[in-house]
């Protein structure tokens, strides 16, 4: 199951493939990867030529293994420092990581931003996917939650809220 939408490549010399839909990229694009590739969106150069603060996604960790980092729908890494022979790269998660600058990564963020915009309907839409139903602390007994118990509706009975 993959939240973002793939694109299907086709080289000069006939062959065929699928990438990571990059923001932005549209039928009729020119795309290219490689040491020459120029930062425009969509390429894929190594990432000794990128210049700093540049959004990048699919990222490679070891040389040669493909993308590995910045993959979901609308994730988009920076590239923070260079140091020798390694590049700074601060994650989609907050973290900072040391890559090889000759790893090559695609310029530019995923597609299909708006992934966690969808409107669910139902909570069985939810439960397809495998989420649980979530409830509220204040409905609960004083026994299950601190929130929980009184008569009726009744505040939470404590000076800040609790999260268990």
């Amino acid at each position: 199951n993959r939240s973002a939408y793939i694109c299907l490549v086709h080289y000069g010399n006939g062959e065929k493939n699928y990438i990571l839909h990059p923001r932005g990229v549209v039928i009729g694009d020119t795309i290219t990867s490689g040491p020459r590739a120029p930062i425009s969106m969509g390429n894929a150069p190594p990432l000794t030529g990128v210049p700093l603060g540049t959004a990048i996604h699919n990222i490679e960790i070891t040389l040669g293994k493909g993308g590995q980092l910045a993959r979901a729908a609308g994730a988009v890494a920076e590239l923070i420092a260079k140091e020798g022979q390694s590049t700074t790269l601060r994650l989609p998660s907050g973290e900072v990581r040391l890559i090889s600058e000759n790893c090559s990564a695609t310029i530019g963020q995923v597609g299909n931003v708006s992934v966690n915009n969808r409107a669910f309907g139902k909570a069985g839409s939810k439960r397809w996917l495998g989420k649980r139903p979530r409830v509220r602390g204040v409905v609960m007994n004083p026994v299950d939650h601190p929130h929980g118990g009184g008569e009726g509706r009744t505040p939470i009975g404590r000076k800040k809220p609790v999260t268990p």
